[in-house]
This record gives structure tokens, sequence and C-alpha cells, in this order.
């Protein structure tokens, strides 16, 4: 009878989340056409074309969002450990794109035709939907680690990619590597990885920058996870695969 009572409560808490998750993947698009038709606006305003490199940091933020929901899906059909570890890497290894597009406001002001306001609603814009879409990555995501090893454990894993990603959106930005230079370039991506890890306060700019990221990717999780608990509720037998009978 226990398992009977609780079938039901695990299909509509999973109903809920798979709808509150379309719900944000809808506005999410929409916020990213919006955001892709203020450079249009502005392209027809000023007569030339300008940030260009904002639809592409975006679509790169959208990688780990839906690499999380691949995740989830395997996760919930019991599906082969491998590939569950696979979609992890990979998300993992874009997971920094997404806060990425907030450090794009180092070239608010350098272009001119446009107000300043505006450029700086554009860039805005586009850093609120590419950090939206990794919080809720990552809350996908922590789900299906706390459902397998517990509330710890998903914590520390948490924690431990939003560091990660701190660091990932450093070497993006200043050493400019990209997610696939893991495949393309890992030679030189462990070289520069090994010579900070050699002297990993003899650059105190990165480290005032990883704290700074850290702080700020920390404090977003934590709001998007009080808001995301106060709509779905614990984790507990939402994410797990079906209750199983009895022995």
């Amino acid at each position: 009878m226990a398992n009977q009572t609780e079938r039901p409560a695990v299909g509509h808490l999973r109903s809920r989340a798979v709808t509150w998750l379309i719900g944000v993947g809808v506005m999410l698009a929409v916020l990213s056409l919006a955001a892709v038709g203020l450079l249009v606006v502005r392209a027809d305003r000023v007569g030339e074309t300008a940030f260009l490199f904002l639809p592409w940091n975006l679509f790169l933020a959208w990688i780990p969002f839906v690499l999380a929901l691949a995740l989830a899906a395997v996760h919930v059909r019991r599906g082969p450990r491998p590939v569950l570890w696979l979609l992890g890497a990979g998300w993992l290894l874009f997971l920094p794109n997404a806060p990425y597009i907030l450090t794009d406001f180092i070239h608010l002001g350098r272009l001119r035709g446009a107000p300043l306001w505006f450029d700086a609603a554009v860039i805005g814009l586009f850093a609120a939907v590419g950090l939206a879409l990794g919080l809720v990555s990552l809350l996908v995501v922590h789900a299906v680690v706390e459902a397998w090893a517990g509330r710890v454990v998903g914590w520390v894993f948490a924690v431990t990619a939003l560091l990660l990603s701190a660091i990932g959106v450093y070497l993006g930005r200043f050493p400019r590597f990209n997610s696939w230079d893991v495949l393309t370039d890992p030679s030189g991506l462990v070289g520069v990885v090994l010579q900070r890890l050699a002297d990993p306060f003899g650059n105190p700019f990165l480290v005032r920058f990883a704290v700074a990221m850290s702080v700020i990717l920390l404090g977003s999780y934590v709001v998007a996870w009080v808001v995301g608990r106060g709509i779905l509720g614990p984790v507990q037998g939402r994410v797990t695969p079906a209750v199983r009978e009895p022995v």
C-alpha cells in the first residue's frame, strides 16, 4: 500500500518538474530572441552590425542547458551509466560558457553610434539569459547527483562545479581558451593550468577574479536554488527512478 501511495506522488512531482523546466526553457528562448532582436534594432539604427560575438556566446550557453536536460532524461529512464558520465562531462566542460557572457561588459563603451545605456541593456540581457541557462542547468544536474548520492554530496558537487566555472571563465576571457580546446589543444590548456597551479598566488589578478566570480556564481545559485526548491519542493522522490516493489 505504501508503494501505491508513493507512485502518484512521485509522478506528480516529476510532472511539476517537467512543466517547470518547459516553462523556463520557453521563457529563456523568448528572451534569447529578444536579445538578438535588440542587436538587429541597433544595426538598423546605427547602420552597421556590432557585438556579433554575443549571439555566438549565447548559443554556447544553451549547450549546458540542453545537456543537463538530456542527462536528467537518461537518469529518469535508468539509462546506461556511461552515457550519464559522458553527458555530465560535456555539461561540466561547457558550463563556464553560461556565466562567461558576464565578462562581455568589458566591451561596453568601445563602440560608437548607440547610447551607452542601450548597449548596456543589450549586453545585460545576453548576460542575464546566459547566467540563467547555467544556473538552471546546474539545478537539474544537482538534483540528479543528490538523488544518487545524497544532499551533502549534491552540494559539494554544485559548489565545486561553480568554482571550476569561475576558473573556466578566466581561462576563456584572458588566455582565450575555448571548451573544445580540451580536445583540440589539450597540451596548451594543461600547460597554462599547470603554470598557474605551480604558483597560484603569483598572479594577484587571477586570484581576485576567481574570488569575485565565485562569489557572484555562488550567490546567484543559492537564490536560484531557493526559488526552485520553493516551487518544486524537496528533491527526494522526484528525480529518482520509479519506486521498486518490496521483495
